[in-house]
């Protein structure tokens, strides 16, 4: 297995300070999220001045995972803190290496430092390899989510 090096995009504010990743992790993140806007830069600033954080899986210095996340405080959550993983993709190039694994491990750290008792993430229901992926990971299905269309 190849060795990942674990880079944080974001300070604790949520401002970009590795701009240059981020514009490098685009393309791995649009495999995954297709239709974000065109602006991507923007996009994510805003994502993150919002309480998102970028962290990247990379080897041989390129981008071989992201994972979009944020952390806050709820009333269902073990401890009443929920670290939610709203993205998580590996380079289709490098899918079954360790890029997933290593970012599942980078989160379970920081999620332990902020408090969580475990990670929680939605995954697609037509996405049976990611769902594979995590219940190797050791995740579990505890909830369904529900979504109604606002017009």
């Amino acid at each position: 297995m190849p060795e990942f090096r674990i880079l944080d995009l974001c300070d604790a504010a949520g401002a970009i300070r590795e701009p240059l990743w981020l514009a490098r992790a685009e393309t791995v993140h649009r495999q995954l999220r297709p239709d974000l806007p065109a602006d991507y830069v923007a996009k994510m600033s805003r994502v993150c001045a919002g309480g998102g954080r970028v962290t990247l899986a990379l080897h041989d210095e390129a981008v071989a995972g992201l994972a979009l996340w944020r952390c806050h405080e709820d009333t269902y959550s073990e401890r009443g803190i929920k670290f939610y993983v709203d993205d998580l993709v590996t380079d289709e190039s490098q899918r079954s290496q360790g890029a997933g694994h290593a970012l599942i491990e980078a989160l379970g750290a920081r999620a332990r430092a902020l408090g969580a008792g475990g990670l929680t993430l939605d995954s697609g229901v037509q996405r049976f390899r990611a769902h594979a992926f995590y219940f190797r990971e050791g995740f579990f299905i505890t909830a369904h989510n529900f979504k109604k269309q606002l017009v």
